[in-house]
Protein backbone atom coordinates (compact mmCIF):
# COMPACT_ATOMS: atom_id res chain seq x y z
CA UNK A 1 0.00 0.00 0.00
CA UNK A 2 1.78 3.34 -0.81
CA UNK A 3 1.82 5.71 1.74
CA UNK A 4 1.51 9.61 2.01
CA UNK A 5 2.61 11.94 4.72
CA UNK A 6 -0.13 13.87 6.48
CA UNK A 7 0.45 16.84 4.73
CA UNK A 8 -0.22 15.92 1.62
CA UNK A 9 -3.15 13.29 1.92
CA UNK A 10 -6.30 14.62 1.49
CA UNK A 11 -8.45 16.18 4.37
CA UNK A 12 -11.40 14.33 5.15
CA UNK A 13 -14.24 15.33 6.87
CA UNK A 14 -14.26 14.52 10.79
CA UNK A 15 -16.84 12.29 10.96
CA UNK A 16 -15.08 9.80 8.06
CA UNK A 17 -12.59 7.29 9.41
CA UNK A 18 -9.28 8.22 8.80
CA UNK A 19 -8.17 4.71 7.42
CA UNK A 20 -8.89 3.51 3.90
CA UNK A 21 -10.72 0.51 3.34
CA UNK A 22 -7.85 -1.07 2.43
CA UNK A 23 -6.27 -0.51 5.64
CA UNK A 24 -9.26 -1.90 7.08
CA UNK A 25 -9.23 -4.97 5.51
CA UNK A 26 -5.67 -5.02 5.93
CA UNK A 27 -6.15 -5.00 9.64
CA UNK A 28 -8.54 -7.65 9.63
CA UNK A 29 -6.72 -9.94 7.74
CA UNK A 30 -3.49 -9.33 10.32
CA UNK A 31 -6.34 -10.13 13.29
CA UNK A 32 -7.08 -13.24 11.54
CA UNK A 33 -3.78 -14.56 10.84
CA UNK A 34 -2.58 -13.79 14.20
CA UNK A 35 -5.45 -15.88 15.52
CA UNK A 36 -4.55 -18.47 13.50
CA UNK A 37 -0.86 -18.77 14.70
CA UNK A 38 -2.09 -18.73 18.33
CA UNK A 39 -4.94 -21.45 17.39
CA UNK A 40 -2.31 -23.59 15.86
CA UNK A 41 0.10 -23.35 18.92
CA UNK A 42 -2.71 -24.09 21.34
CA UNK A 43 -2.45 -20.97 23.19
CA UNK A 44 -5.64 -20.12 24.72
CA UNK A 45 -7.35 -16.63 23.59
CA UNK A 46 -8.94 -15.06 26.79
CA UNK A 47 -10.61 -11.68 27.93
CA UNK A 48 -9.79 -9.02 30.57
CA UNK A 49 -11.56 -6.25 31.99
CA UNK A 50 -9.63 -3.29 30.55
CA UNK A 51 -11.69 -1.82 33.85
CA UNK A 52 -9.56 -2.37 37.40
CA UNK A 53 -9.68 -0.96 40.61
CA UNK A 54 -5.48 -0.76 40.39
CA UNK A 55 -3.50 0.85 37.91
CA UNK A 56 0.45 0.64 36.34
CA UNK A 57 2.87 2.17 39.00
CA UNK A 58 5.84 2.90 35.98
CA UNK A 59 6.45 6.15 36.24
CA UNK A 60 6.57 6.94 32.67
CA UNK A 61 2.55 5.37 32.19
CA UNK A 62 -0.02 7.42 32.95
CA UNK A 63 -3.28 5.74 33.44
CA UNK A 64 -7.02 7.35 32.34
CA UNK A 65 -9.59 7.06 35.46
CA UNK A 66 -12.99 6.29 35.28
CA UNK A 67 -15.48 6.77 38.13
CA UNK A 68 -17.60 3.79 38.30
CA UNK A 69 -20.53 4.77 41.11
CA UNK A 70 -18.51 5.13 44.66
CA UNK A 71 -15.08 3.48 43.33
CA UNK A 72 -11.94 4.71 41.12
CA UNK A 73 -11.03 2.44 38.64
CA UNK A 74 -8.42 2.66 35.86
CA UNK A 75 -8.79 1.89 32.05
CA UNK A 76 -5.52 -0.76 32.38
CA UNK A 77 -2.36 0.36 30.57
CA UNK A 78 -2.11 -3.54 29.62
CA UNK A 79 -3.64 -6.48 30.58
CA UNK A 80 -0.64 -8.04 32.20
CA UNK A 81 -2.01 -7.89 35.87
CA UNK A 82 -5.12 -9.90 34.99
CA UNK A 83 -3.38 -12.37 32.28
CA UNK A 84 -0.45 -13.13 35.56
CA UNK A 85 -3.93 -14.29 37.56
CA UNK A 86 -4.93 -16.14 34.98
CA UNK A 87 -1.78 -17.95 34.91
CA UNK A 88 -1.24 -18.05 38.69
CA UNK A 89 -4.98 -20.04 38.80
CA UNK A 90 -3.65 -22.61 36.03
CA UNK A 91 -4.78 -21.03 32.79
CA UNK A 92 -1.54 -22.70 30.68
CA UNK A 93 -0.68 -20.81 27.58
CA UNK A 94 -2.68 -18.19 26.55
CA UNK A 95 -3.29 -14.54 24.35
CA UNK A 96 -5.13 -11.64 24.83
CA UNK A 97 -5.89 -9.34 22.16
CA UNK A 98 -7.70 -6.07 22.87
CA UNK A 99 -8.12 -2.55 23.72
CA UNK A 100 -5.48 -0.84 26.28
CA UNK A 101 -5.35 3.17 27.33
CA UNK A 102 -2.89 5.29 28.13
CA UNK A 103 -3.27 9.23 28.86
CA UNK A 104 -0.94 11.41 27.38
CA UNK A 105 0.04 9.55 24.84
CA UNK A 106 -0.64 10.81 21.18
CA UNK A 107 1.19 11.21 17.87
CA UNK A 108 2.44 9.53 14.99
CA UNK A 109 2.93 6.21 16.66
CA UNK A 110 0.94 6.51 19.79
CA UNK A 111 -2.81 7.29 20.39
CA UNK A 112 -4.49 7.26 23.79
CA UNK A 113 -6.74 4.03 22.92
CA UNK A 114 -4.71 1.50 21.05
CA UNK A 115 -5.06 -2.58 20.25
CA UNK A 116 -2.61 -4.62 22.20
CA UNK A 117 -1.70 -7.99 21.66
CA UNK A 118 -0.45 -9.62 24.95
CA UNK A 119 0.51 -13.51 25.49
CA UNK A 120 2.46 -15.73 28.52
CA UNK A 121 3.97 -19.20 27.52
CA UNK A 122 4.58 -20.96 30.74
CA UNK A 123 8.29 -22.66 30.71
CA UNK A 124 9.23 -20.32 28.32
CA UNK A 125 11.96 -18.06 28.97
CA UNK A 126 13.14 -14.66 27.02
CA UNK A 127 15.10 -16.24 24.28
CA UNK A 128 12.23 -18.88 23.14
CA UNK A 129 9.65 -16.37 23.48
CA UNK A 130 12.14 -14.65 21.02
CA UNK A 131 11.75 -17.45 18.39
CA UNK A 132 7.91 -17.37 18.50
CA UNK A 133 8.10 -13.48 18.01
CA UNK A 134 10.26 -13.92 15.03
CA UNK A 135 7.64 -16.21 13.96
CA UNK A 136 4.46 -14.60 14.41
CA UNK A 137 6.39 -11.56 12.12
CA UNK A 138 6.74 -13.93 9.56
CA UNK A 139 3.28 -14.48 9.34
CA UNK A 140 2.07 -11.35 9.25
CA UNK A 141 4.54 -9.19 7.84
CA UNK A 142 5.20 -11.72 5.43
CA UNK A 143 1.67 -12.02 4.86
CA UNK A 144 1.79 -8.46 3.44
CA UNK A 145 4.94 -9.28 1.88
CA UNK A 146 7.09 -6.84 3.99
CA UNK A 147 11.16 -7.45 4.31
CA UNK A 148 11.08 -7.92 7.99
CA UNK A 149 8.55 -10.88 7.71
CA UNK A 150 10.80 -12.51 4.95
CA UNK A 151 14.32 -12.05 6.62
CA UNK A 152 15.95 -13.70 9.69
CA UNK A 153 15.98 -11.17 12.71
CA UNK A 154 19.00 -9.79 13.84
CA UNK A 155 19.27 -10.16 17.80
CA UNK A 156 21.43 -7.96 19.64
CA UNK A 157 22.28 -7.40 23.36
CA UNK A 158 21.52 -3.73 24.53
CA UNK A 159 25.09 -3.49 25.39
CA UNK A 160 26.32 -4.88 21.53
CA UNK A 161 23.03 -2.41 20.28
CA UNK A 162 25.08 0.69 22.09
CA UNK A 163 28.33 -0.15 21.51
CA UNK A 164 27.85 -0.53 17.60
CA UNK A 165 25.65 2.67 17.28
CA UNK A 166 26.79 4.86 20.42
CA UNK A 167 30.30 3.69 20.93
CA UNK A 168 29.67 3.09 24.54
CA UNK A 169 29.30 0.69 27.45
CA UNK A 170 25.57 1.50 28.38
CA UNK A 171 26.69 -0.95 31.74
CA UNK A 172 29.51 0.48 32.51
CA UNK A 173 30.67 3.44 30.90
CA UNK A 174 30.47 6.34 33.86
CA UNK A 175 27.52 8.70 34.33
CA UNK A 176 29.91 11.55 32.49
CA UNK A 177 30.58 9.46 29.40
CA UNK A 178 26.84 8.90 28.77
CA UNK A 179 26.41 12.98 29.06
CA UNK A 180 29.19 13.74 26.91
CA UNK A 181 28.11 11.48 24.28
CA UNK A 182 24.67 12.54 24.22
CA UNK A 183 25.90 15.85 23.91
CA UNK A 184 28.45 14.61 21.34
CA UNK A 185 25.32 12.92 19.03
CA UNK A 186 23.28 15.77 19.33
CA UNK A 187 25.19 18.01 17.59
CA UNK A 188 25.83 21.83 16.53
CA UNK A 189 22.85 24.20 17.41
CA UNK A 190 21.25 26.94 14.90
CA UNK A 191 23.44 29.42 16.78
CA UNK A 192 26.51 27.16 15.97
CA UNK A 193 27.17 26.21 19.44
CA UNK A 194 26.54 23.27 21.12
CA UNK A 195 22.80 21.53 21.38
CA UNK A 196 21.66 22.06 25.21
CA UNK A 197 20.07 18.75 26.48
CA UNK A 198 17.75 18.69 29.46
CA UNK A 199 19.33 18.80 32.91
CA UNK A 200 19.08 14.96 33.55
CA UNK A 201 21.28 15.22 36.39
CA UNK A 202 22.53 11.72 37.83
CA UNK A 203 19.25 9.66 36.14
CA UNK A 204 21.13 7.14 34.13
CA UNK A 205 18.48 5.72 32.83
CA UNK A 206 17.25 8.95 31.50
CA UNK A 207 20.88 9.66 29.62
CA UNK A 208 20.62 5.82 28.16
CA UNK A 209 17.08 6.33 26.96
CA UNK A 210 18.35 9.90 24.81
CA UNK A 211 21.15 7.83 23.67
CA UNK A 212 18.72 5.71 22.52
CA UNK A 213 16.34 8.31 20.75
CA UNK A 214 20.14 10.06 19.01
CA UNK A 215 21.71 7.05 18.71
CA UNK A 216 20.39 3.57 18.42
CA UNK A 217 16.99 3.34 18.16
CA UNK A 218 16.43 4.55 14.57
CA UNK A 219 19.16 2.42 12.97
CA UNK A 220 17.77 -0.76 14.53
CA UNK A 221 15.13 -3.27 12.12
CA UNK A 222 16.56 -1.54 8.84
CA UNK A 223 15.20 -4.53 6.13
CA UNK A 224 14.78 -6.56 8.99
CA UNK A 225 13.35 -6.84 12.57
CA UNK A 226 16.02 -6.55 15.55
CA UNK A 227 15.69 -8.09 18.56
CA UNK A 228 17.44 -6.27 21.85
CA UNK A 229 17.74 -8.54 25.07
CA UNK A 230 19.41 -7.98 28.38
CA UNK A 231 18.36 -4.28 29.27
CA UNK A 232 19.74 -3.13 32.24
CA UNK A 233 18.95 -4.65 35.92
CA UNK A 234 17.20 -0.76 36.68
CA UNK A 235 15.37 -1.17 33.66
CA UNK A 236 13.92 -4.60 34.70
CA UNK A 237 9.90 -3.35 35.20
CA UNK A 238 8.56 -6.96 35.81
CA UNK A 239 11.40 -9.19 34.12
CA UNK A 240 14.00 -11.27 36.79
CA UNK A 241 17.40 -10.07 36.96
CA UNK A 242 20.55 -12.25 36.30
CA UNK A 243 24.51 -11.90 35.99
CA UNK A 244 25.41 -11.92 32.45
CA UNK A 245 29.10 -13.77 31.03
CA UNK A 246 31.34 -10.54 33.21
CA UNK A 247 28.92 -10.69 36.25
CA UNK A 248 26.92 -7.48 35.49
CA UNK A 249 23.66 -7.56 36.59
CA UNK A 250 20.95 -7.50 33.50
CA UNK A 251 17.56 -8.10 32.87
CA UNK A 252 15.91 -10.66 31.11
CA UNK A 253 13.88 -8.08 29.25
CA UNK A 254 13.80 -7.85 25.34
CA UNK A 255 12.12 -5.32 22.79
CA UNK A 256 11.37 -5.78 18.97
CA UNK A 257 12.33 -3.03 16.56
CA UNK A 258 11.12 -2.93 13.06
CA UNK A 259 12.73 -0.09 10.74
CA UNK A 260 13.25 2.22 13.84
CA UNK A 261 10.09 1.66 15.31
CA UNK A 262 9.98 -0.19 19.21
CA UNK A 263 7.06 -2.95 18.15
CA UNK A 264 6.89 -5.42 21.04
CA UNK A 265 8.57 -5.67 25.14
CA UNK A 266 8.85 -8.87 26.28
CA UNK A 267 10.29 -10.14 29.92
CA UNK A 268 11.02 -13.64 31.14
CA UNK A 269 8.30 -12.59 34.02
CA UNK A 270 9.65 -11.95 37.66
CA UNK A 271 7.57 -14.32 39.68
CA UNK A 272 8.66 -13.24 42.98
CA UNK A 273 5.47 -11.65 45.40
CA UNK A 274 8.29 -9.82 47.55
CA UNK A 275 10.38 -8.97 44.93
CA UNK A 276 7.49 -7.58 43.14
CA UNK A 277 6.07 -5.40 45.86
CA UNK A 278 9.43 -3.81 46.70
CA UNK A 279 9.64 -2.71 42.84
CA UNK A 280 5.78 -1.64 43.29
CA UNK A 281 6.46 0.57 45.98
CA UNK A 282 10.04 2.05 44.65
CA UNK A 283 7.72 2.92 41.50
CA UNK A 284 5.50 5.18 43.30
CA UNK A 285 8.31 6.28 45.78
CA UNK A 286 9.60 7.95 41.86
CA UNK A 287 5.92 9.10 41.77
CA UNK A 288 6.29 11.28 44.73
CA UNK A 289 9.44 12.70 43.82
CA UNK A 290 8.12 13.54 40.92
CA UNK A 291 5.06 15.03 41.74
CA UNK A 292 2.75 12.19 39.52
CA UNK A 293 -0.22 10.85 40.51
CA UNK A 294 -0.23 8.11 43.53
CA UNK A 295 -1.84 4.84 42.15
CA UNK A 296 -2.78 1.50 44.40
CA UNK A 297 -1.21 -1.27 43.99
CA UNK A 298 -2.64 -4.63 42.40
CA UNK A 299 -2.79 -6.56 45.64
CA UNK A 300 -4.89 -9.09 44.04
CA UNK A 301 -1.58 -9.35 41.42
CA UNK A 302 0.85 -9.64 44.63
CA UNK A 303 -1.77 -12.32 46.15
CA UNK A 304 -1.90 -14.60 42.42
CA UNK A 305 2.34 -14.38 43.04
CA UNK A 306 2.40 -15.46 46.25
CA UNK A 307 -0.03 -18.39 45.34
CA UNK A 308 2.67 -19.34 42.72
CA UNK A 309 2.66 -17.92 39.07
CA UNK A 310 4.26 -20.86 36.79
CA UNK A 311 8.01 -19.62 35.26
CA UNK A 312 6.97 -18.07 31.88
CA UNK A 313 7.84 -15.26 29.81
CA UNK A 314 5.47 -12.88 28.18
CA UNK A 315 5.47 -10.11 25.55
CA UNK A 316 3.13 -7.11 24.25
CA UNK A 317 3.21 -5.87 20.79
CA UNK A 318 1.50 -3.21 19.35
CA UNK A 319 -0.59 -4.28 16.56
CA UNK A 320 -1.65 -0.36 15.41
CA UNK A 321 2.13 -0.28 14.66
CA UNK A 322 2.56 -3.71 13.19
CA UNK A 323 -0.76 -2.66 10.68
CA UNK A 324 1.41 0.50 10.11
CA UNK A 325 4.58 -1.50 9.14
CA UNK A 326 2.10 -3.69 7.17
CA UNK A 327 0.79 -1.51 5.11
CA UNK A 328 3.79 0.77 4.56
CA UNK A 329 2.12 3.39 6.44
CA UNK A 330 3.75 7.07 7.75
CA UNK A 331 1.56 7.13 10.93
CA UNK A 332 -0.94 4.78 13.07
CA UNK A 333 -3.80 6.98 12.04
CA UNK A 334 -3.64 5.72 8.39
CA UNK A 335 -4.83 2.42 10.02
CA UNK A 336 -6.88 2.77 12.33
CA UNK A 337 -11.13 4.02 11.84
CA UNK A 338 -11.21 6.62 13.91
CA UNK A 339 -7.75 7.98 16.09
CA UNK A 340 -8.25 10.74 18.65
CA UNK A 341 -8.81 13.04 16.73
CA UNK A 342 -11.83 11.86 15.42
CA UNK A 343 -13.99 10.65 18.56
Amino acid sequence: MASRSRSSRPCRPAWRPAASPEALRLRAELLATTRRFFAERGVLEVETPTLAGAAATDPHLASLAARCGDRLLYLQTSPEYAMKRLLAAGSGPIYQLGRAFRDGESGRRHNPEFTLLEWYRPGFDHHRLMDEVEELLGATLGLAQRPAGRLPAERLSYREAFRRHAGIDPLTDPLERLAAAALELAGPSESGGRASLPDLGDDRDAWLDLLMVFAVQERLGRGRATLLYDYPASQAALARVRRDEDGTRVAERFEVFVEGVELANGFHELTDAVEQRRRFEHDLEIRRARGLPEVPLDERLLAALEEGMPACAGVALGVDRLVMLAAGAESIDQVMAFPVDRV
